[in-house]
């Protein structure tokens, strides 16, 4: 005789939702997995479920998302019959309103606590369409919010001064260095200084503009660290602040950076408009490096939704935007993220491996680490050169990717980053078959990658 279902409210919502167990065990896996979770959640874990089993962690919250992704319908624990273990907000950091840092410092103070529910939440699908749907509310920061703080010209610059530290830090030794001493200058220094006074206007849009990059800086740790979910609330809270700076083409820098997380955890159609806005908001109106930088990124999103002879093309247009600069400074949000020129080799790279060109982003990823000075970005560098030795071998080249492998593990040395673990133990993987077959350089290269493992 068949077990009662306990649960009828996550019954009707599977039903609802036309998923099998297995689907849903898979969706919620992958949720899960974009968070930086692993989970083995399997068909006899979800009829567990509908017998009253609660599920563990915050699981809760990745059914609810992998519902959402088929249905379209927002659910939270309790609308499926569950409980949430952890009583705080989960979607806090999503909404994007008038006062982001208001926001922030519920999200800051989350993040330095480590407090499991935001570090562990899932990467939301619903929210992606939150930034081209927000509008700034013209209504300038009230009276009763500002602390005293006086900002002006030495501020705006000591504020870009710190946060290009934490930067250079960042890319030189991996996203978990300075993470925490990061959140509390942001929470403390520019927090007070974006809720006080201006001398000018001007002078309060280049400070909203740097705290953004902060913020931005925030997330690309949070990125770094798997924490899908929690980048992404960063980077929400990110893009208000750059609408609120009014700067020329912050935000859309902004949507670019939402869209390439997108296209990472392959959610392609739906991060394919925020590409396309984002170039459409910055088109001549811009220098044409950082134009090159959003063209770049729409190509991506083009071979990603398998329009293959546009992306091509807008490939070769973000190439000749490099070709065409004539030396005019790039705006200091977009010049923090490293070389145009290797952020164009780069992406290309992910263009022509996506349209199946292995050649064509073996030879992009080396001449974007080429185009990268080691000193300071040890890290993309060392990602660039992992995923040129895959398409290396992909080709059949197994000597070749071994070499370049090695490379990888030269630039990682003192990086601090999940990334870099992940790449060195999918390296490893890889190497298994050669290292069964003899293969001296792939037995050499696995015994190096675990002592950089250990």
């Amino acid at each position: 005789m068949a077990t009662p279902v306990t649960n009828q409210q996550l019954e009707a919502a599977i039903t609802d939702a036309n998923l099998t167990f297995d689907a849903l065990a898979r969706g919620v896996v992958r949720a899960a997995a974009e968070a930086g979770v692993q989970l083995r959640t399997n068909p006899s874990t979800v009829h567990k479920w509908l017998r009253g089993a609660e599920p563990d962690g915050e699981t809760a919250r990745f059914i609810c998302e992998a519902l959402f992704r088929k249905t379209g319908r927002i659910y939270t624990p309790a609308d499926i019959g569950l409980r949430s273990v952890e009583e705080s907000d989960p979607g806090l950091g999503l909404t994007i309103g008038p006062d982001p840092v208001d926001v922030l410092a519920r999200v800051w103070r989350a993040d330095l606590d480590r407090r499991k529910f935001l570090a562990a939440s899932a990467f939301s699908v619903a929210a992606m369409h939150l930034p081209l749907e927000y509008v700034r509310e013209s209504a300038q920061r009230t009276a009763a919010i500002r602390s005293g703080a006086v900002a002006g010209k030495a501020e705006v610059a000591a504020v870009r001064d710190m946060i290009s530290m934490f930067t250079e830090l960042d890319e030189r030794h991996g996203g978990q260095h300075g993470r925490s001493a990061l959140i509390q200058y942001l929470r403390s220094d520019v927090a007070a200084l974006c809720r006080g006074s201006f001398r000018t206007h001007e002078d309060r849009r280049q400070l909203l503009s740097a705290a953004a990059v902060g913020v931005h800086l925030a997330g690309w740790k949070a990125y770094d660290a798997g924490e899908q979910g929690l980048a992404q609330r960063y980077y929400h809270q990110s893009y208000a602040l750059a609408v609120e700076s009014e700067v020329v083409g912050h935000d859309a820098f902004v949507l670019r950076t939402l869209a390439q997380q997108g296209m990472k955890l392959r959610h392609p159609s739906q991060t394919f408009a925020l590409s396309e806005t984002a170039l459409s908001r910055v088109t001549g109106r811009l220098d044409a490096e950082t134009e090159a930088l959003f063209t770049i990124t729409h190509a991506h999103g083009l071979a990603a939704t398998n329009q293959r002879r546009p992306a091509v093309q807008a490939v070769q247009r973000a190439r000749d935007l490099l070709d065409a600069a004539n030396g005019e400074d790039m705006p200091y949000w977009a010049r923090s993220w490293g070389p145009a020129r290797a952020t164009v080799n780069s992406r290309s790279a992910k263009v022509f491996s996506r349209l199946g060109d292995r050649k064509g982003a073996a030879e992009n990823y080396a001449a974007a680490a080429a185009n990268r000075p080691a000193a300071t970005y040890a890290r993309i560098q060392a990602l660039d050169l992992v995923a040129q030795a895959k398409m290396e071998l992909a080709d059949g080249g197994i000597e070749q990717a071994c070499s370049t492998w090695n490379r990888a593990l030269d630039s990682m040395d003192g990086v601090k980053s999940v990334r870099t673990r992940r790449a060195v133990q999918e390296m490893r993987k890889s190497l298994a078959q050669f290292k069964s077959r003899g293969v001296t350089a792939a037995h050499e290269l696995d015994e190096r990658a675990v002592l950089f493992l250990s």
